[in-house]
């Protein structure tokens, strides 16, 4: 046999390509077997500024040299605004960054998932032992919440705001249930969030799951500072990644390659590769290899209105939590229905507001925020060329259906009416946003202004049974044989709250999925 038949032994067995919360979890998964190489390559560095795990400092870690700080288009519906995007570039990913609620989501979400595969394992019983799996839950081990696992969930209590108190009062007065915790499936009505935070103080994934005796193992190497500029095709395999570094450029050989560089960066490297839409890579100078049109499209996030806000009449004291305390979930037509919630309200205890408005000092007003749980406008993202530091061009198509500008209207007015509530008397001197509003269109124009993003994007390569979807039920790439991707990115569409437990609850189940098959 000559040389050039000799087949080079891949650097790992696994490559798993972003260290944030899909990642570092899968990392430390897969490398339970022993036998398997596992190599994590992460852009960032590990976390090592001390405000990261003060739970009330969240909202400064923003900007910060850990933050991609991505900027979309300017977005017609939200005023002609540029909206900046926190996304983690660390170890640990964007739960170094967000504000830490944990929220499975309602069954009905789920059960769009479950319409778009085909797939009973993406329904909320086929999630739930994943999801029991992550948590060390206080009320775990009941056959709804997990017990012992990596992920605390805290249920505040004696630590949430008078106010918070106060407009959990105002929504229980007007029908809205009392909650304990948004996980148990009914996510209608109102309760302090449960947060991902143990003794005071913020968890990340890379705190709970890459533990020092988990990177103490052979079969795990990470690999920071270190960005995949392309795959390398052979046939319908990807064999090789060029890797950009410390290291200089190198290229890494292996037998698996999956994706969890989340809802931006995910397609943004596929497309590098000569994977994607036609006419989007040959606008950006790159061959198409694979043309799958529906790489980047479907992108959703959500937008919470910031705010309805209030002057108070005495001070209001700093949260001990992370400021937005208790997210009262509810249907758009009045507070007493059931189901799956279609609008939402929270309360931050402190002064809340887009930069379109001037923000109070602190301690002298508080916010209510407003928004909605199933957005259906739908935008995109594309690559502006085929390098790394080309930008990426990021177009969530904010309020574009009527259907959304006309349930954000009614979130705002059940806002509105929590905050003039007789329980919450005691803090409000007087509102001081929006004032008088005459008309949809004047709501609508406040709503443009006042919007920020809830920090949730996902569905760039979606899952489905369809031949448009980008992966299948078991999250591999249609067109590829030994790629997967497993991030915000596959979500066909949004659940109904925060996103991270969702996201880590398909990590596990393709973690689960990929040990049984070894």
């Amino acid at each position: 046999m000559t040389s050039a038949n000799v087949e080079r032994r891949a650097d790992a067995d696994i490559v798993i390509v972003g260290g944030g919360s899909a990642g570092a979890l899968l990392a430390a998964r897969l490398s339970e077997e022993p036998d398997s190489r596992v190599l994590l390559i992460e852009a960032g560095e590990e976390a090592a500024d001390p405000d990261i795990w003060n739970p009330a400092a969240w909202p400064a870690l923003q900007g910060r040299g850990y933050d991609w700080d991505y900027r979309t288009e300017p977005q017609t519906g939200t005023a002609g605004r540029v909206h900046h995007w926190a996304r983690g570039r660390l170890v640990g990913g964007s739960s170094c960054l967000h504000a830490m609620g944990y929220m499975r989501g309602h069954p009905l979400d789920f059960q769009a998932w479950v319409d778009a595969t085909g797939d009973d394992r993406w329904s909320w019983n086929g999630l739930l032992p994943a999801f029991q799996a992550i948590e060390d839950h206080p009320l775990g081990g009941n056959g709804l919440y997990g017990k012992g696992g990596p992920m605390p969930v805290h249920l505040p209590t004696d630590e949430v705001s008078p106010v918070a108190r106060a407009f959990i009062e105002a929504g229980a007065s007007l029908g809205l249930p009392r909650l304990e915790g948004h996980n148990s499936g009914q996510m209608i009505g109102v309760t302090p969030n449960s947060l991902n935070i143990r003794d005071g103080l913020r968890v990340t994934v890379a705190d709970a799951w890459l533990t020092p005796a988990v990177r103490s193992r052979k079969n795990l190497t990470i690999l920071t500072g270190s960005r995949v500029r392309r795959l390398k095709l052979e046939g319908n395999q990807v064999r090789g990644l060029e890797v950009v570094g410390r290291q200089g450029r190198v290229e890494i050989l292996a037998d698996q390659i999956v994706l969890c560089a989340g809802a931006l960066e995910s397609p943004a490297l596929l497309m590098r590769s000569g994977i994607g839409p036609h006419d989007i890579l040959d606008a950006a100078g790159v061959s198409c290899v694979i043309d799958m049109p529906e790489i980047g499209r479907n992108l959703q996030d959500h937008l919470l209105g910031a705010g309805n806000l209030y002057a108070a009449r005495k001070p209001v004291p700093p949260s001990r939590l992370q400021h937005s305390e208790s997210m009262a979930y509810m249907r758009a037509d009045g507070f007493t229905g059931t189901g799956q919630p279609e609008i939402v309200v929270g309360c931050g205890v402190a002064p809340i507001v887009s930069e379109r408005f001037q923000a109070p000092a602190a301690g002298t007003a508080y916010s209510l925020l407003f928004g909605i749980t199933h957005p259906t406008s739908r935008g995109s993202l594309r690559i502006s060329g085929p390098e790394l530091d080309d930008r990426l061009i990021i177009d969530p198509a904010y309020l574009q259906s009527g259907r959304d500008r006309a349930l954000f209207r009614q979130a705002l007015e059940a806002a509105r009416t929590i905050g003039h509530r007789d329980e919450l008397a005691g803090w409000r001197e007087r509102e001081l946003l929006p004032g008088t509003l005459n008309s949809a269109a004047q709501m609508d124009d406040f709503i443009a202004r006042s919007v920020i993003t809830h920090h949730h994007p996902c569905g760039t390569c979606r899952m489905g049974k369809d031949p448009d979807a980008v992966v299948d039920a078991n999250l591999k790439l249609k067109a590829l044989d030994n790629l997967f991707v497993v991030d915000a990115s596959v979500m066909p569409s949004l659940t109904a709250g925060p996103i991270h437990a969702a996201v880590l609850a398909i990590a596990e189940t393709f973690a689960r999925r990929k040990i049984l098959l070894s």
